[in-house]
Protein backbone atom coordinates (compact mmCIF):
# COMPACT_ATOMS: atom_id res chain seq x y z
CA UNK A 1 0.00 0.00 0.00
CA UNK A 2 1.49 3.28 -1.29
CA UNK A 3 1.92 6.42 1.15
CA UNK A 4 0.65 9.50 1.06
CA UNK A 5 2.05 12.46 2.76
CA UNK A 6 0.33 15.81 1.48
CA UNK A 7 2.45 18.53 -1.59
CA UNK A 8 1.73 18.91 -5.24
CA UNK A 9 5.49 9.34 -16.54
CA UNK A 10 8.09 10.27 -18.95
CA UNK A 11 5.98 9.74 -22.22
CA UNK A 12 1.96 10.00 -22.87
CA UNK A 13 -0.08 7.60 -21.64
CA UNK A 14 -2.96 6.19 -23.86
CA UNK A 15 -5.86 8.52 -22.98
CA UNK A 16 -8.13 5.74 -22.10
CA UNK A 17 -6.30 4.39 -19.02
CA UNK A 18 -7.93 6.90 -16.70
CA UNK A 19 -10.31 9.73 -16.42
CA UNK A 20 -8.19 12.78 -15.12
CA UNK A 21 -9.05 16.03 -13.13
CA UNK A 22 -7.26 18.72 -14.35
CA UNK A 23 -6.72 21.52 -12.16
CA UNK A 24 -5.80 25.29 -12.79
CA UNK A 25 -2.28 26.45 -12.53
CA UNK A 26 -1.94 29.05 -9.78
CA UNK A 27 0.62 28.30 -7.01
CA UNK A 28 4.05 29.68 -7.61
CA UNK A 29 6.30 26.63 -7.01
CA UNK A 30 9.68 27.79 -6.86
CA UNK A 31 11.55 31.27 -6.84
CA UNK A 32 13.86 31.62 -9.80
CA UNK A 33 16.58 33.42 -9.72
CA UNK A 34 18.17 34.94 -12.68
CA UNK A 35 18.68 33.19 -15.39
CA UNK A 36 21.86 33.65 -17.04
CA UNK A 37 24.09 29.70 -19.72
CA UNK A 38 27.23 30.09 -20.77
CA UNK A 39 28.31 27.09 -23.11
CA UNK A 40 31.78 25.20 -23.47
CA UNK A 41 32.81 24.33 -27.02
CA UNK A 42 29.61 25.66 -28.37
CA UNK A 43 30.36 29.47 -30.12
CA UNK A 44 27.17 31.15 -28.62
CA UNK A 45 26.74 34.67 -27.56
CA UNK A 46 24.66 37.13 -25.49
CA UNK A 47 21.99 38.68 -27.70
CA UNK A 48 22.59 36.45 -31.19
CA UNK A 49 19.84 34.29 -32.47
CA UNK A 50 16.56 35.58 -33.71
CA UNK A 51 14.79 38.25 -32.93
CA UNK A 52 12.11 35.85 -31.14
CA UNK A 53 14.99 34.98 -28.77
CA UNK A 54 15.71 38.42 -28.46
CA UNK A 55 12.19 39.52 -27.21
CA UNK A 56 12.32 36.07 -25.18
CA UNK A 57 15.20 37.44 -23.37
CA UNK A 58 14.02 40.97 -22.82
CA UNK A 59 10.46 39.29 -20.84
CA UNK A 60 13.03 37.03 -19.19
CA UNK A 61 14.30 40.12 -17.65
CA UNK A 62 11.12 41.82 -17.01
CA UNK A 63 9.74 38.83 -15.18
CA UNK A 64 12.67 38.27 -12.73
CA UNK A 65 13.12 41.60 -11.66
CA UNK A 66 9.09 41.56 -10.89
CA UNK A 67 9.68 38.08 -9.36
CA UNK A 68 12.74 39.42 -7.19
CA UNK A 69 11.01 42.80 -6.18
CA UNK A 70 8.12 40.62 -4.02
CA UNK A 71 10.14 37.32 -3.68
CA UNK A 72 10.56 38.38 0.06
CA UNK A 73 6.50 38.09 0.65
CA UNK A 74 6.48 35.12 -0.88
CA UNK A 75 6.63 31.76 1.34
CA UNK A 76 8.04 29.62 -1.13
CA UNK A 77 11.39 31.61 -1.50
CA UNK A 78 13.36 29.34 0.81
CA UNK A 79 17.39 29.64 1.30
CA UNK A 80 19.08 26.63 0.15
CA UNK A 81 21.99 26.05 1.66
CA UNK A 82 25.33 25.78 -0.38
CA UNK A 83 26.41 23.44 -2.47
CA UNK A 84 29.38 21.78 -4.07
CA UNK A 85 27.65 19.46 -6.24
CA UNK A 86 28.15 19.45 -9.98
CA UNK A 87 25.01 18.28 -11.46
CA UNK A 88 24.88 16.93 -14.90
CA UNK A 89 21.20 16.91 -16.75
CA UNK A 90 20.63 14.93 -19.47
CA UNK A 91 17.71 15.61 -20.85
CA UNK A 92 17.38 19.06 -19.50
CA UNK A 93 15.46 20.75 -22.49
CA UNK A 94 12.29 18.71 -21.78
CA UNK A 95 9.41 18.58 -19.88
CA UNK A 96 11.30 17.65 -16.33
CA UNK A 97 14.28 18.04 -17.30
CA UNK A 98 13.62 21.95 -18.11
CA UNK A 99 12.09 22.02 -14.61
CA UNK A 100 15.18 20.55 -12.94
CA UNK A 101 17.62 22.82 -14.41
CA UNK A 102 15.68 25.70 -13.18
CA UNK A 103 15.44 24.55 -10.05
CA UNK A 104 18.99 24.04 -9.63
CA UNK A 105 20.01 27.52 -10.45
CA UNK A 106 17.46 28.53 -7.97
CA UNK A 107 19.10 26.68 -5.60
CA UNK A 108 22.70 27.96 -6.81
CA UNK A 109 23.88 24.12 -7.89
CA UNK A 110 26.65 24.24 -10.10
CA UNK A 111 24.88 22.35 -13.53
CA UNK A 112 25.87 20.71 -16.63
CA UNK A 113 23.66 20.23 -19.43
CA UNK A 114 24.26 17.76 -22.40
CA UNK A 115 21.76 19.10 -25.27
CA UNK A 116 21.96 17.98 -28.55
CA UNK A 117 20.90 21.61 -29.83
CA UNK A 118 22.62 24.00 -26.75
CA UNK A 119 20.70 26.47 -28.40
CA UNK A 120 17.84 25.44 -26.90
CA UNK A 121 19.26 26.30 -23.74
CA UNK A 122 19.87 29.63 -24.31
CA UNK A 123 16.35 30.60 -25.48
CA UNK A 124 15.03 28.69 -22.19
CA UNK A 125 17.56 29.98 -19.56
CA UNK A 126 19.10 32.63 -20.59
CA UNK A 127 23.31 33.71 -20.86
CA UNK A 128 24.81 32.54 -17.63
CA UNK A 129 28.72 31.99 -16.62
CA UNK A 130 30.33 28.80 -15.92
CA UNK A 131 29.95 29.25 -12.23
CA UNK A 132 26.14 28.57 -12.74
CA UNK A 133 25.76 26.59 -15.64
CA UNK A 134 27.84 24.77 -18.57
CA UNK A 135 26.09 23.50 -21.89
CA UNK A 136 27.93 20.41 -23.91
CA UNK A 137 26.58 19.40 -27.02
CA UNK A 138 26.06 16.00 -26.92
CA UNK A 139 23.54 13.33 -27.85
CA UNK A 140 23.69 10.09 -25.78
CA UNK A 141 22.45 7.62 -28.66
CA UNK A 142 26.06 8.57 -29.85
CA UNK A 143 28.45 6.67 -28.08
CA UNK A 144 31.49 8.56 -29.47
CA UNK A 145 29.35 11.92 -28.12
CA UNK A 146 30.42 11.06 -24.57
CA UNK A 147 34.24 11.77 -24.40
CA UNK A 148 35.42 11.22 -20.81
CA UNK A 149 36.60 14.90 -20.45
CA UNK A 150 32.71 15.75 -20.70
CA UNK A 151 32.44 14.35 -16.97
CA UNK A 152 35.36 16.02 -15.23
CA UNK A 153 34.35 16.89 -11.64
CA UNK A 154 30.52 15.73 -12.60
CA UNK A 155 29.39 14.53 -9.29
CA UNK A 156 25.67 14.01 -9.14
CA UNK A 157 23.49 13.03 -12.59
CA UNK A 158 20.11 13.46 -13.13
CA UNK A 159 18.46 11.34 -16.52
CA UNK A 160 15.63 12.73 -17.58
CA UNK A 161 15.74 12.07 -21.17
CA UNK A 162 12.57 9.78 -23.10
CA UNK A 163 10.48 10.57 -26.37
CA UNK A 164 6.77 9.10 -26.81
CA UNK A 165 5.32 5.89 -26.25
CA UNK A 166 3.58 5.94 -29.66
CA UNK A 167 5.13 7.34 -32.60
CA UNK A 168 4.58 10.86 -33.27
CA UNK A 169 6.79 14.01 -34.53
CA UNK A 170 9.16 12.70 -31.66
CA UNK A 171 10.35 9.97 -33.34
CA UNK A 172 12.22 11.95 -36.12
CA UNK A 173 16.21 11.22 -36.42
CA UNK A 174 15.54 8.30 -34.76
CA UNK A 175 14.61 9.84 -31.79
CA UNK A 176 13.01 6.06 -30.96
CA UNK A 177 12.26 4.30 -27.70
CA UNK A 178 14.93 2.11 -28.45
CA UNK A 179 17.60 4.28 -29.25
CA UNK A 180 16.54 6.86 -26.55
CA UNK A 181 15.12 4.58 -23.52
CA UNK A 182 17.81 1.47 -23.78
CA UNK A 183 20.76 2.80 -25.82
CA UNK A 184 21.25 6.57 -24.89
CA UNK A 185 20.71 5.89 -21.40
CA UNK A 186 23.17 2.15 -21.92
CA UNK A 187 25.83 4.65 -23.80
CA UNK A 188 25.37 6.98 -20.72
CA UNK A 189 26.18 5.00 -17.66
CA UNK A 190 28.56 3.41 -19.39
CA UNK A 191 30.55 6.61 -19.74
CA UNK A 192 30.24 7.93 -16.35
CA UNK A 193 33.17 7.57 -14.05
CA UNK A 194 33.11 5.77 -10.93
CA UNK A 195 33.93 8.86 -8.74
CA UNK A 196 29.79 10.12 -9.57
CA UNK A 197 28.09 10.16 -6.03
CA UNK A 198 24.50 9.45 -7.31
CA UNK A 199 22.95 8.91 -10.25
CA UNK A 200 19.02 9.50 -10.38
CA UNK A 201 17.18 7.80 -13.58
CA UNK A 202 13.39 9.01 -14.57
CA UNK A 203 11.67 5.72 -15.73
CA UNK A 204 8.26 4.98 -15.84
CA UNK A 205 5.61 3.15 -13.23
CA UNK A 206 4.65 -0.65 -15.36
CA UNK A 207 7.96 -1.55 -16.57
CA UNK A 208 7.66 -4.51 -14.37
CA UNK A 209 4.74 -5.57 -16.01
CA UNK A 210 4.84 -4.58 -19.94
CA UNK A 211 3.23 -7.53 -20.75
CA UNK A 212 0.16 -7.58 -18.42
CA UNK A 213 -2.88 -4.97 -19.43
CA UNK A 214 -3.26 -2.37 -19.16
CA UNK A 215 0.66 -1.80 -19.99
CA UNK A 216 0.95 -4.18 -22.31
CA UNK A 217 -0.96 -1.31 -24.42
CA UNK A 218 1.54 1.29 -23.03
CA UNK A 219 4.37 -1.24 -24.68
CA UNK A 220 2.80 -1.66 -27.58
CA UNK A 221 5.89 -0.08 -29.39
CA UNK A 222 8.53 -1.08 -26.46
CA UNK A 223 8.64 1.71 -24.44
CA UNK A 224 8.10 0.20 -20.85
CA UNK A 225 10.22 -2.71 -21.97
CA UNK A 226 13.17 -0.36 -23.06
CA UNK A 227 12.97 1.62 -20.39
CA UNK A 228 13.08 -2.03 -17.94
CA UNK A 229 16.66 -2.64 -19.72
CA UNK A 230 17.46 0.87 -19.34
CA UNK A 231 17.01 0.15 -15.46
CA UNK A 232 18.43 -2.99 -15.36
CA UNK A 233 21.82 -1.78 -16.82
CA UNK A 234 22.10 1.14 -14.38
CA UNK A 235 21.44 -1.51 -11.59
CA UNK A 236 24.41 -3.72 -13.04
CA UNK A 237 26.54 -0.52 -13.42
CA UNK A 238 28.11 -0.96 -9.70
CA UNK A 239 27.12 2.57 -9.60
CA UNK A 240 25.20 4.44 -6.86
CA UNK A 241 21.43 4.96 -8.22
CA UNK A 242 18.14 5.83 -7.55
CA UNK A 243 15.38 5.27 -9.84
CA UNK A 244 12.24 7.60 -10.05
CA UNK A 245 9.16 5.75 -11.87
CA UNK A 246 6.68 8.66 -12.55
CA UNK A 247 2.89 7.87 -13.04
CA UNK A 248 1.01 9.98 -16.20
CA UNK A 249 3.05 13.14 -16.60
CA UNK A 250 1.01 16.29 -15.65
CA UNK A 251 1.83 20.21 -15.72
CA UNK A 252 3.48 21.11 -19.10
CA UNK A 253 5.87 20.17 -20.42
CA UNK A 254 7.34 23.61 -20.48
CA UNK A 255 8.93 23.52 -23.45
CA UNK A 256 8.26 26.27 -25.54
CA UNK A 257 9.64 29.61 -25.25
CA UNK A 258 7.33 30.76 -23.39
CA UNK A 259 9.78 31.53 -20.33
CA UNK A 260 6.21 33.47 -18.28
CA UNK A 261 5.16 29.76 -18.29
CA UNK A 262 8.33 27.96 -16.87
CA UNK A 263 8.75 31.02 -14.18
CA UNK A 264 5.24 30.46 -13.30
CA UNK A 265 5.19 27.15 -13.38
CA UNK A 266 2.63 25.50 -10.70
CA UNK A 267 0.93 21.97 -9.83
CA UNK A 268 -1.62 23.73 -9.50
CA UNK A 269 -3.79 21.79 -6.23
CA UNK A 270 -2.23 18.65 -6.89
CA UNK A 271 0.68 19.59 -4.69
CA UNK A 272 0.19 16.05 -2.40
CA UNK A 273 2.77 13.17 -3.18
CA UNK A 274 2.54 9.84 -2.91
CA UNK A 275 5.57 7.20 -3.07
CA UNK A 276 5.77 3.06 -3.33
CA UNK A 277 7.45 0.73 -4.18
CA UNK A 278 7.16 -2.83 -5.92
CA UNK A 279 5.88 -1.09 -9.26
CA UNK A 280 2.32 -0.76 -7.70
CA UNK A 281 1.15 2.63 -8.34
CA UNK A 282 -0.88 4.07 -10.86
CA UNK A 283 -2.32 7.77 -11.51
CA UNK A 284 -0.83 11.35 -12.65
CA UNK A 285 2.58 12.69 -11.68
CA UNK A 286 3.30 16.13 -11.62
CA UNK A 287 6.63 17.33 -13.57
CA UNK A 288 6.89 19.83 -11.01
CA UNK A 289 6.92 16.78 -8.29
CA UNK A 290 9.03 14.24 -10.56
CA UNK A 291 11.90 17.30 -10.57
CA UNK A 292 11.82 17.65 -7.19
CA UNK A 293 11.98 13.92 -6.25
CA UNK A 294 14.62 13.48 -8.58
CA UNK A 295 16.35 16.82 -6.67
CA UNK A 296 15.87 15.40 -3.41
CA UNK A 297 16.96 11.80 -3.76
CA UNK A 298 20.63 13.44 -4.66
CA UNK A 299 20.84 13.86 -0.66
CA UNK A 300 19.12 11.14 0.72
CA UNK A 301 21.39 8.03 1.54
CA UNK A 302 19.19 5.35 1.92
CA UNK A 303 17.28 5.95 -2.00
CA UNK A 304 20.35 4.65 -2.67
CA UNK A 305 20.01 1.22 -5.10
CA UNK A 306 16.17 1.89 -5.13
CA UNK A 307 13.35 2.44 -7.29
CA UNK A 308 10.49 4.85 -6.45
CA UNK A 309 6.96 5.09 -8.12
CA UNK A 310 5.91 8.39 -7.46
CA UNK A 311 2.25 10.57 -8.69
CA UNK A 312 0.45 13.39 -7.50
CA UNK A 313 -2.76 14.10 -5.99
CA UNK A 314 -5.00 16.96 -4.49
CA UNK A 315 -3.87 18.38 -0.94
CA UNK A 316 -0.61 20.55 0.36
CA UNK A 317 2.65 18.65 0.16
CA UNK A 318 6.40 18.99 0.97
CA UNK A 319 7.43 21.31 -1.24
CA UNK A 320 11.08 21.28 -1.11
CA UNK A 321 11.45 20.48 2.92
CA UNK A 322 14.18 18.31 2.62
CA UNK A 323 13.22 16.49 5.92
CA UNK A 324 9.51 16.29 4.48
CA UNK A 325 11.05 14.61 1.28
CA UNK A 326 12.91 12.22 3.54
CA UNK A 327 10.30 11.40 5.32
CA UNK A 328 8.05 10.20 1.88
CA UNK A 329 10.76 7.86 0.91
CA UNK A 330 10.97 6.32 4.18
CA UNK A 331 7.83 5.63 4.47
CA UNK A 332 7.56 3.99 1.27
CA UNK A 333 10.29 1.71 1.95
CA UNK A 334 8.46 0.88 5.49
CA UNK A 335 5.67 -0.35 4.09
Amino acid sequence: MATKISFTPTHNFPPRLGNFAKYPQTIPLYPLQPLNVSHRNCNLKAGSGSAAAAKVQALKEDLIESLNSDASADSATASFPSSSKLVLVVGGSGGVGQLVVASLLTRGIKSRLFLRDPEKATALFGVQDNEKLEVLKADTRNSADLDPSMFEGVTHVICTTGTTAFPSRRWDGDNTPERVDWEGVRNLVSALPPSVKRLVLVSSVGVTKFNELPWSIMNLFGVLKYKKMGEDFVRKSGLPFTIIRPGRLTDGPYTSYDLNTLLKATAGERRAVIIGQGDKLVGEASRLVVAEACIQALDIDFTEGNAYEISSVVGEGPGSDPQKWRDLFEAAQNQ
